[in-house]
């Protein structure tokens, strides 16, 4: 009986000490989540303009391009999408930072630092390549729409689309006009589902994707002109920047003077920011490059003009969530990207002319910037009817950006690395570096292009 006795004494608390540690074990794993959880929200919530911006460049334009990259040429030129991440990244950067520090958008910093001749022909140039660019993206959202309706009608869609995003432009208000932009540059993850609902074999990819291979034909060149023009593309740079005021100016800093400067904690959490979205968007370039090529190069078909044709000659060979996230993908960065070409058409002019214009700011209190996107949407809206080849207005739209990219680009390191204008915040050496070498890599490709069509 005292053995019993003893016996339950000593288990017992062997017992609760066994409960005790289980109890804690599922409390620490809780917490842990929350933790994970919170980290996640928190960082969610520093995404903003750099999120948005990076998904703006897979463009249905883009996506053309990249599948035209994996159906003609395999996996050779997939070495790309990472050659171009830090190139973009560290390009937008200056970018978002010239924003932070001055309080004013690109093209405002350059009409009061340089030559203003110089800035209008860049921002007429740039204002005729996004129409080009707009025109090819709305024809191809429509196309997008008819792999799943086939009985809509082209020309209507066309006409919704452009009256839906000018709606959504002119009448929503910025914070949620940017929210709904945030929450749409996650239709960039259809393309990375479309992948993996493919069933590739990754292992030959990662392999391919490691050592460059170029052959140097005329095609070739033409195409990494593109893909260098589609991924660093000069109205991204407009745009970034001018989204980092439009940020300040909802926290209710309305005036110049107000939005002078910044701190170190805005430029960690802007840098977050915009390496985030660069990242996303040059794992999309490489999802759907590597799709393409495994499946359309590797079955022999390479006459791919447009992006919706892309998804209809996946279809027979990765099956039908393929087919429907590659459409589904087309309509929804469209309806991302179309904005941002607009808006950035808008700023470049206005700002060039030292005029007033924000998303902040309502129809009667910038007539000029909303006149600038509402005309750009039009003409290339116009574009579709008037039987214009879209392939032909890409190669419009990627010379004249290879015209316009060196030209911006060297007015960004010139402000970006300016001590008087940026302060603490001027250029690092890494940084000088990294964007005198996209300027070169832009000038080369420029020259490439207009050689190659000419």
């Amino acid at each position: 009986m005292r053995r019993d006795i003893v016996t339950e004494a000593v288990e017992a608390p062997a017992e609760l000490l066994e409960k005790t540690l289980e109890t804690t074990q599922l409390l620490g794993q809780k917490l842990a989540n929350g933790k994970t959880m919170q980290r996640t929200r928190n960082y969610w919530r520093s995404l903003g303009p750099g999120l948005t911006t990076g998904a703006a460049d897979d463009d249905p334009s883009g996506i053309t391009t990249y599948s035209q990259t994996g159906a003609h040429y395999g996996f050779q030129l997939l070495w790309l999408s990472a050659l171009t991440f830090p190139l973009m990244a560290v390009v937008q950067e200056m970018c978002a930072r010239i924003g932070l520090v001055t309080g004013r958008g690109l093209a405002g910093n350059i009409r009061v630092l340089f030559s203003r001749r110089a800035l209008y022909a860049c921002a007429v140039l740039l204002f005729i390549a996004n129409t080009f660019n707009i025109g090819a993206d709305l024809g191809a959202m429509a196309q997008g729409v008819q792999l799943l309706m086939p009985q809509w009608d082209f020309f209507a869609l066309v006409i919704v689309f452009t009256v839906v995003m000018l709606g959504l432009q002119i009448f929503t208000p910025y914070e949620r006009y940017a929210r709904y932009m945030k929450w749409l540059a996650l239709a960039l993850f259809a393309y990375i589902f479309s992948a993996l609902a493919a069933h590739l074999h990754w292992a030959t990819i990662l392999q391919q994707a490691v050592v460059p291979h170029m052959s140097f034909g005329r095609d070739q060149l033409l195409l990494v002109c593109a893909i260098l023009g589609t991924t660093i593309s000069p109205y991204l740079f407009f745009w970034q920047t001018s989204q980092e005021v439009e940020e300040q100016i909802a926290q209710g800093k309305t005036t110049l003077a107000q939005r002078h400067g910044t701190s170190a904690d805005a430029v960690r959490t802007m840098r977050r920011d915009v390496w985030s979205g660069m990242l996303l968007s040059n794992v999309v370039m490489f999802f759907i490059i590597a799709t393409c090529g495994a499946l359309l190069f590797g079955h022999g078909i390479t006459s791919i003009q447009t992006s919706a044709q892309a998804a209809e000659a996946l279809r027979p060979f990765a099956g039908g969530a393929t087919y429907f996230l590659f459409a589904v993908g087309i309509v929804s960065t469209g309806m991302l990207s179309i904005p941002v070409l607009a808006g950035s058409s808008s700023y470049a002019i206005v700002e060039s002319l030292h005029k007033q214009g924000s998303l902040n700011k309502k129809l009667r209190q910038a007539y000029a910037f909303y006149g600038v996107i509402i005309i750009s949407m039009l003409v290339g809206l116009g574009l579709n009817f008037l039987g214009i080849n879209p392939i032909k207005a890409l190669i419009w739209s990627a010379i004249l950006n290879g015209l316009i990219a060196p030209v911006v680009l060297v007015f960004i390191l010139l402000i970006a690395g300016n001590r008087k204008v940026m302060g603490e915040w001027a250029n690092r050496p890494l940084a000088k570096i990294i964007g005198w070498a996209t300027v070169a890599c832009m000038t080369v490709a420029g020259i490439a292009a207009i050689v190659a069509v000419v």
